[in-house]
């Protein structure tokens, strides 16, 4: 009996000596990217218009990166909160541990150099080694134009600058250890010139993140690419209430394949119209979580280029329901 114990117990030395091992190894070893590169970006007019025009109305970081006001619809950015962060993600929304926006004003980012903001923004990892959750949609801006990325740097270098304390996010095990293996290098393109419509519009819905919320989840949530586009990805409310994304692959019934450009175009900039009010949303009523006053300052050339761009991925009929009350 006791040499049976005493092999029990070596083996689950050794087993307990190889988790330990394995643990350590991912500390050490990952996240697996290139050291930050040199920058000095300089901040131009032209850097923080373009930039300002990205971060706001087409990857729009400043729908995460500010507080979002929901008893309006389609909770627009409060006034005094641009880029201040705060904003939380959780258990409640089916993601693996408590996430939080962070303060990406000059008082959030005051101790990263230019190249460590690039390297941030595009391979998800901090300039003290942590790797992100990609609820940060670096993977999406690592396919980007280093310029673009260089806009938007010098912008949130230029806005009013917010003191906030924000929460470090915190990760469930194990993901807490997967996380750190999910960093890679950018592997950054050069902006398609806005005359190839198709291509340049594919740009753009990739910077946009348009894939990460109209694409239904797999059951370890993560975007499930075999029905990219197609909707059904569901967004818990406070109150309990349930909205769903739209279909936006050129489905002629469950999608927008019978949407002219025009009509594309117009669901968006209605909300730029001087006459429209956002509406006052009471708990338990329809919202929208797109940020449509958002998107609605993207140029119409922009927006005629990402209509095109939908119109070409294969149709999926998957019929939504946008809005589920709470019980």
């Amino acid at each position: 009996m006791n040499k049976i114990l005493k092999i029990t117990a070596y083996l689950l030395g050794a087993i307990v000596l190889l988790l330990l091992c394995g643990v350590a190894f991912l500390q050490l070893a990952f996240p697996k990217v290139d050291p930050a590169p040199e920058l000095a970006i300089e901040y131009t007019p032209d850097r923080i218009e373009r930039g300002s025009y990205l971060a706001n109305h087409v990857a729009v970081c400043m729908d995460c990166h500010s507080k979002r006001d929901f008893s309006l619809f389609s909770g627009p950015p409060t006034l005094g909160t641009l880029g201040a962060g705060g904003d939380r993600f959780d258990h409640s929304m089916g993601l693996p541990g408590v996430f939080y926006a962070k303060n990406i004003t000059p008082f959030g980012i005051s101790d990263y150099t230019d190249g460590e903001l690039y390297r941030l923004i595009t391979t998800g990892v901090t300039n003290d080694g942590r790797a992100m959750f990609p609820l940060m949609p670096y993977m999406y801006y690592g396919k980007m134009d280093p310029e673009d990325i260089y806009d938007i740097i010098a912008y949130i270098r230029s806005i009013p600058s917010v003191e906030t304390e924000i929460p470090d996010s915190e990760a469930d095990f194990p993901v807490n250890l997967i996380l750190r293996t999910m960093p890679q290098n950018a592997e950054m393109v050069t902006k398609p010139d806005p005359k190839d419509q198709i291509t340049y519009g594919g740009y753009l819905v990739n910077a946009s993140g348009c894939i990460e919320c109209h694409t239904r989840m797999t059951p370890q949530g993560v975007i499930n690419h075999e029905f990219a586009f197609s909707g059904g990805r569901d967004f818990p409310f406070p109150d309990g209430s349930l909205v769903t994304s739209s279909n936006i692959t050129p489905d002629p019934e469950t999608g927008i394949g019978n949407w002219t450009e025009e009509m594309f175009i117009q669901r968006f900039k209605q909300y730029t119209d001087s006459t429209y009010v956002l509406s006052k949303v009471n708990p338990g009523e329809f919202n929208s979580i797109m940020p449509w006053t958002m998107y609605a300052g993207m140029k119409d050339e922009d927006l005629k280029a990402i209509y095109a761009y939908l119109q070409t991925i294969p149709a999926m009929k998957n019929e939504v329901v946008k809005f589920t009350a709470a019980n």
